[in-house]
């Protein structure tokens, strides 16, 4: 903790009127940026991406594209770029950013708002076996699954690389980073409807599924494929939250961010008033 204080003390003051950091990677990001500028024209929005995604939506206003190097790096990033505010839009499973932006906005004394959507909950006729990590999955998986269905991101598949007596479709928006033996992949992405998802279980004769509660509407139907069919579905549970202000819908984020930005007295948020000349 040490050198997190340091830092605070020690970073550069350069500030820029009317810029917002979007941490991105979803379609909730790019919801969120389309209808943000066409509300605030006046403000300057960068979009970061992990870059987990070869091919990412299009996207209004800048991309910025890699890590930042962990705390001390977002930092001093969110400083020396004069971002007034920080909207964080990541997958609600990418719990390690969602900390590391939640610190970094402190030290840099920047807002920092979190969305997550709600998580999906089990119906009662769900055969659900929730686990808190991908590697806990193999250990998870029931003895009769002999063909998995995998959605868990083109590059969380490490887990299910030497688990050769089972076979594997996988489902990625871009190629898989590494090579599973006994799979097929599909390059696909949502929302996908449900008579999508029933087709494609019963094609490939799946047994059983593993995913992560990402939560909303675009991929749920394979929730709702596998009761229909009965099949048991592994899911990797979210992570803890950084007890940051929270919001669950894109209207919510909208409206504070937008009221921020407004200068809106009633918005909780203070935003920064001494500016370098000229910035």
């Amino acid at each position: 903790m040490s050198s997190v204080s340091t830092l605070s003390l020690s970073l550069p003051v350069v500030w820029k009127c009317s810029r917002l950091l979007v941490l991105g990677g979803t379609g909730d990001a790019v919801k969120f940026v389309q209808q943000f500028v066409s509300r605030c024209p006046q403000v300057e929005v960068i979009t970061s991406l992990a870059g987990r995604t070869a091919q990412p939506q299009n996207l209004q206003g800048k991309v910025r594209i890699g890590g930042f190097g962990g705390v001390p790096g977002l930092a001093e990033y969110l400083v020396a770029t004069g971002i007034d505010f920080v909207v964080d839009l990541t997958h609600p499973c990418a719990g390690q950013i969602k900390q590391n932006a939640f610190l970094a906005c402190q030290i840099a004394c920047v807002p920092y708002l979190l969305f997550c959507r709600p998580a999906w909950e089990p119906d009662p006729t769900d055969r659900w076996i929730p686990v808190d990590c991908l590697e806990a999955v193999p250990s998870a998986l029931p003895s009769t699954a002999q063909r998995v269905f995998l959605t868990t991101g083109r590059q969380n598949l490490a887990p299910f690389q030497n688990l050769p007596h089972l076979w594997f479709l996988i489902r990625s928006v871009d190629p898989p980073t590494i090579d599973i033996p006994n799979s097929e992949v599909i390059l696909d992405r949502g929302p996908f409807t449900l008579e999508e998802e029933l087709a494609l279980l019963q094609e490939h004769r799946i047994d059983t599924i593993v995913t992560k509660n990402s939560g909303g509407d675009a991929t749920y139907a394979k929730i709702v494929a596998a009761r229909q069919l009965n099949l048991p579905v592994v899911i990797v549970q979210r992570p803890p939250l950084p007890p940051a202000p929270l919001v669950t819908t894109l209207e919510a984020a909208l409206d504070q961010v937008v009221s921020f930005f407004r200068g809106d007295c009633s918005n909780s948020y203070t935003r920064k008033t001494d500016r370098a000349p000229g910035h």
